[in-house]
Order: structure tokens, then C-alpha cells, then sequence
């Protein structure tokens, strides 16, 4: 990582843990991060919209983009970059929950948040779902910074190859069920 990115992650992350903590928000942050674990908030909210035919669009394209992005993120830019995490890095720097990867670039929480997100909002038919997603891809990479397990560039690239990813995965679902339609046959 350049050293001035370095330096200003730093910078962000000790004063989001010394200004932005409190003991009212730790309990919320440190389950709603983990309920991130393994992309699992998103991936059984992806199931659920597959259970009624009218939002199985979008279920569809939110576990298709989190497929892209676990295989983008997890099995590739983060072995690569194998960016060390913050309480590796900053000294004294404590973080509220256990991480096990100890690679920290980019988010992969956030990357599931925000794939999901834009999957369904490529997808979902309600305008509430839509802001839904979004709000919850937005609080999922905010609490990864919070708890202290990426630095804000982990949390930004995260959501931004998330989006891409979110968006992949919405044209794959259409094109699919698009070719699908054509290669029925017609019923007499």
C-alpha cells in the first residue's frame, strides 16, 4: 500500500477508535459485523427473497454477485495484496472482535454487503428493498471499520469492487433467464 494511503487509514481509523466508540453502539457493531461473517447475513437474506416468485430475480442475482465477489475478493486480490491488519500495523490498537483472516485488503464483509445490494437493486421490484440493501451494505462496511479490522481503504475498495460485483451478477441472472426464455419450446 502507498505509504501517504498508509498513513491517512492510520490516521482515519485512530480517531474513528478513540471519537466515534462507545459503549452503547459496541454491542450493535460488534453483531451486526458478525453477522457478516462469511457473507451470512446476505446469504440468507439472498434464500429468503428466493422463497416468492416475485423478488426470486433478485435472490438470484444477490447470491450469483456474492459468488463473483467471493472468488474476486477472498480467492484473489486479497492473497495477492496480502495487506496485514490494523492491529498488526498501528501500535497499542485494540479491535472489538476476533478476525481469523489475516489478510485485510479489501473488506470481503463489505464486498458481500455491497454486492447484494446492487444485485438487488438491479433486481428486487420494491423501491424499500432497494433502500434497504443499500442501508445495510452501507452500516456493514461502516462497522468493519468500527470493531477495527480494516482500514477505510479496505472498507472503500471493498464496497466499490462489491458494486461492480452486485452488477455482474444482476446481468448474469437477466441474461440467463432472457436465454432461457428463448430456448423453450413452443406449446401447441
Amino acid at each position: 500500500m502507498p505509504e501517504i494511503i498508509q498513513q491517512m487509514d492510520e490516521q482515519m481509523l485512530v480517531w474513528i477508535a478513540q471519537n466515534v466508540r462507545c459503549t452503547l453502539l459496541d454491542p450493535f457493531m460488534k453483531l451486526y459485523t458478525q453477522l457478516g461473517n462469511t457473507g451470512m447475513l446476505f446469504i440468507v437474506l439472498g434464500l429468503v427473497l428466493l422463497l416468492f416468485k416475485q423478488t426470486r430475480k433478485a435472490g438470484l442475482s444477490a447470491l450469483c454477485a456474492m459468488l463473483i465477489g467471493l472468488v474476486v475478493v477472498n480467492f484473489t486480490i486479497k492473497p495477492l495484496v496480502a495487506r496485514a491488519r490494523p492491529w498488526l500495523v498501528i501500535e497499542n490498537f485494540v479491535n472489538l472482535v476476533p478476525e481469523h483472516d489475516p489478510n485485510s485488503f479489501p473488506s470481503g464483509h463489505t464486498n458481500a454487503a455491497f454486492a447484494f445490494a446492487l444485485a438487488v437493486c438491479r433486481s428486487a421490484p420494491k423501491k424499500w428493498m432497494k433502500i434497504t440493501a443499500i442501508c445495510m451494505a452501507v452500516v456493514m462496511g461502516l462497522s468493519r471499520l468500527y470493531v477495527g479490522v480494516h482500514f477505510p481503504s479496505d472498507v472503500l475498495v471493498g464496497a466499490a469492487v462489491g458494486s461492480l460485483c452486485g452488477l455482474a451478477g444482476a446481468w448474469v441472472i437477466r441474461n440467463a433467464a432472457e436465454y432461457l426464455k428463448r430456448r423453450r419450446p413452443i406449446q401447441e
